[in-house]
């Protein structure tokens, strides 16, 4: 039973503020976490949590971008920023030759939800895009977390370096962005290369309902 009250307890945790005696200082007006406050947090993951099927306890350790933006809350200064979108871009994994596959296996990713928990089988995860975005116009159920994304190739085209960005945003949004919300699905290898390059198309593809 006391696991239904881990994550209340872990964001309960996360959102105390830092006090000025630990020296965290903030890029604009709100104070990151300490050092010292997650590694409070990720004790008492650790202490509660166990690893079953695919999900394992790596999944609660923090990356260098995850704790640049948990101490600066989400606003690190410019050059760290920079600096951190610099790296997490080389080590985006681009495939050669054209980056835009099936436009209808992306549309199905992007309406999926499924995936990443310990009872799913690896590699079925689905993107969950339509929580956050408008994509297809016709879908009348979406999130506004986002930025909508209906006519984003009619608009922009599908020049290499259009799929380039696209698929590079999809892999790894905070190679564009270091304290992006949106998912890393090629990074945490969520989706497989193929999924990435079928939700490329989707919002590529001259025949996608995107773009209609």
């Amino acid at each position: 039973m006391r696991r239904m009250f881990l994550l209340p307890l872990a964001a309960a945790l996360a959102s105390c503020s830092t006090s000025p005696s630990t020296g965290m200082g903030t890029a604009g007006d709100h104070r990151g976490e300490s050092a010292a406050d997650m590694q409070r947090i990720t004790a008492v993951l650790k202490a509660n949590m166990h690893e079953r099927g695919q999900a394992k306890m790596s999944r609660i350790e923090l990356d260098d971008a995850q704790r640049l933006c948990n101490q600066y809350a989400d606003n690190p200064p410019a050059e760290q920023a920079k600096r951190m979108e610099e790296a997490q871009l080389k080590a985006i994994a681009f495939p050669s030759g054209s980056l835009i596959g099936d436009w209808k296996a992306g549309e199905k990713i992007a309406q999926s939800g499924r995936g990443m928990t310990w009872s799913d089988k690896p590699g079925t995860a689905g993107g969950s895009c339509y929580n956050c975005h408008q994509i297809s116009p016709k879908e009348e159920a979406f999130g506004t977390i986002g930025p909508s994304l209906a006519g984003f190739g009619k608009v922009r085209g599908n020049r290499p370096e259009i799929q380039r960005y696209v698929y590079g945003k999809l892999y790894n949004a905070k190679a564009y962005n270091a304290c992006s919300q949106m998912p890393r699905f090629g990074h945490s290898g969520t989706l497989t290369e193929q999924q990435i390059k079928d939700l490329t198309a989707l919002l590529l593809d001259p025949a996608s309902p995107v773009n209609q």
